[in-house]
């Protein structure tokens, strides 16, 4: 993780973050109409934001090991889905999405976000 004098704040948000995708992800299914395809938009836009956000607090020699949690959380949610039988199912399509979310997301932070944690820190202190 970077020097980051909020640390403390950063894992705790980190946390809240993770947690509101497993929410989302092992919710009963309340059988609502979706439009064909946009759960996988869901999938991607979790794991692509949840790649920003942790390229935001790694070094990007850790980027790797970013990218393998969030494969990891993905693949996870997906097993935890097909085994739970309340209305989800696992599919593999959403792994795809997860994982072209999290390359994405691994893009944007080599070219743009990357480190933008500390970036947020030295800005919101020198205000």
């Amino acid at each position: 993780m970077l020097p980051l004098r909020h640390r403390n704040l950063w894992v705790a948000l980190s946390a809240v973050l993770v947690a509101a995708v497993v929410y989302g992800s092992l919710t009963p299914n309340l059988d609502l109409p979706v439009p064909g395809g946009f759960d996988k938009i869901e999938h991607l836009s979790a794991y692509l934001g949840l790649s920003l956000w942790f390229t935001g607090l790694v070094t990007r020699s850790a980027y790797w090991k970013v990218a393998l949690a969030l494969l990891a959380l993905g693949l996870l949610m997906e097993i935890l889905q097909g085994l739970m039988q309340l209305g989800r199912a696992a599919e593999m399509l959403d792994m795809v999405a997860n994982a072209v979310g999290i390359g994405a997301g691994l893009a944007l932070a080599l070219r743009y976000t990357g480190g933008w944690a500390r970036k947020a820190e030295s800005w919101l202190t020198s205000t």
